[in-house]
């Protein structure tokens, strides 16, 4: 029986991941950075373990608790929209600590034992922006995009020890906690001078044409994990698989 690790497992797109994985008979390590035991089935197959992406030392910890595993998924992050003129680089810093340092982090303190194996996949989970610009998104774009980047450079570095590396790209979720994990408000984040621009776009959060569901991207993750081949990239979500065919 396989098992795996997901961070940021609270609630969204990790927390249904885990009850997917779970419901599909594998092992499952729950990572929240703040445990909760209310928001998964009571199992021997699933547990749930501390884990604060942004400190090594939570890491470790993490790492050596869940034991062995066979997939790491790095679902972790903060949301942020916003101007960048109206946007702290103090703010910015911290979107990139746990979306982008946060990633590289659990990924190097979980590749020894997948190494030495010789098997093993793990699925970094971005966004939709990272397929197309969007508006009032600069820098959580951009701490997305670089984990793009660099998962593209870590498949060719661990396809040579027969492992495989897969991006997820959720598209818009209204239904998830998006800016819940940070601690500022959307209207200190939009300079009063682009009042008059961001104000359609922030109406239209309300009422978007296709978005993505919670089980959109765990089946994404499911199907990354099981694709057999080298294909990257994995959209989740109707909204992120209509982009993705306009990208090309």
């Amino acid at each position: 029986m396989k098992t795996i690790l997901i961070t940021g497992c609270s609630s969204g797109y990790g927390l249904e991941t885990a009850r997917h994985f779970h419901a599909m008979g594998w092992n499952v390590v729950a990572a929240m950075r703040t445990p909760r035991d209310d928001v998964l089935p009571r199992s021997p197959r699933m547990r749930v373990v501390a884990l604060d992406v942004t400190r090594p030392d939570s890491i470790a910890a993490a790492i050596d608790e869940a034991g062995p595993i066979d997939v790491l998924v790095n679902n972790a992050g903060i949301g942020l929209v916003g101007t960048l003129e109206g946007a702290s680089l103090t703010k910015a810093r911290e979107i990139f600590e746990t979306n982008t340092f946060g990633v590289m982090a659990v990924c190097q303190a979980v590749l020894p034992q997948l190494r030495r194996r010789g098997a093993g996949t793990i699925v970094n989970v971005t966004s939709s922006v990272a397929i197309a610009a969007m508006p009032l998104a600069s820098i959580y774009t951009a701490s997305k995009t670089a984990v793009e980047g660099f998962t593209g450079s870590l498949a060719h570095e661990l396809g040579a020890f027969g492992l495989h590396v897969r991006l997820v790209q959720p598209g818009y979720g209204p239904t998830t906690r998006f800016t819940a994990n940070s601690d500022i408000r959307l209207e200190e984040t939009i300079h009063p001078a682009y009042a008059d621009f961001a104000g359609p776009i922030v109406a239209a959060f309300a009422a978007p044409a296709l978005t993505t569901a919670p089980s959109d991207v765990a089946e994404a993750v499911w199907a990354a994990v099981h694709e057999p081949g080298d294909r990257l990239r994995f959209p989740a979500g109707p909204d992120a698989v209509e982009l993705a065919r306009r990208a090309g």
